[in-house]
């Protein structure tokens, strides 16, 4: 057909089968549950029939949650707040003194072979441990549940082939993976997925060649990003 096929970064899927707290690699999760109960932080599932009515208070989080951002809410490849959207989904909660202080919407594929998040918000200044305590929480609900996959999202970038016989492609995402820290947390993302012990598997992107490759890759970030604008705007 004529397409070149780029890998633009690695997908973590967590195995459920085998994940399990007690192994090493999983301490700062075990510390995580042991200081949420110390901080007050409450773990619960919300059905997505009970959401609607709590629309309000994940917004002000939410609100939070952007107000410490430098760039714009994203699209497309990410839900945004919307509530339409998200009153089609159970959510995960965090309350610390009856007050959601952290969220995420669940996402679950068919036959309980993988679960998912898509929206996740939390307060600034809550608790070191309010993100680690809530990701713990959801593979232990998704494990429980008899889920088979947790899929943790991509880290862009990640595991370009990066030697002398790489293609351009390679050569240039692996300098930005590198040294573009600035504009997004490429090796941050990667590094703390990496604490859950994921499969990693390859994600790419499929379109014509040449000049039609950096195109591509501008529609796609404005259609993530909102439009010229919020691309800007990182």
């Amino acid at each position: 057909m004529g397409l070149s096929v780029l890998k633009i970064g690695e997908v973590a899927w967590v195995d459920l089968e085998t994940f399990s707290l007690d192994q090493p690699k999983q301490k700062d999760f075990r510390y995580a549950r042991r200081r949420a109960g110390k901080d007050g932080l409450e773990f619960a599932i919300v059905p997505k029939a009970d959401v609607p009515a709590l629309l309000p208070e994940l917004r002000e989080v939410s609100d939070a949650w952007m107000a410490i951002k430098a760039g714009a809410e994203k699209h497309f490849a990410l839900g945004n707040f919307n509530d339409g959207y998200l009153s089609n989904f159970d959510f995960s909660v965090v309350r610390k003194d009856g007050e959601i202080v952290a969220f995420a919407n669940i996402l679950t594929g068919a036959g309980q072979e993988q679960m998912s998040i898509d929206l996740m918000r939390y307060r600034p200044k809550v608790s070191n441990v309010l993100m680690d305590f809530l990701f713990a929480e959801l593979l232990l609900y998704a494990q429980s549940g008899g889920y088979r996959w947790f899929d943790l999202g991509a880290a862009p970038l990640a595991g370009l082939s990066d030697h002398p016989l790489a293609t351009s492609w390679n050569r240039i995402g692996t300098m930005i993976y590198q040294r573009g820290e600035d504009f997004y947390h490429f090796e941050g993302l990667r590094a703390y997925k990496e604490k859950f012990s994921p499969v990693w598997r390859p994600n790419y992107m499929a379109c014509p060649g040449g000049l039609a490759v950096p195109r591509a890759l501008i529609d796609i970030n404005s259609l993530i990003s909102g439009g010229a604008r919020g691309l800007a705007r990182r």
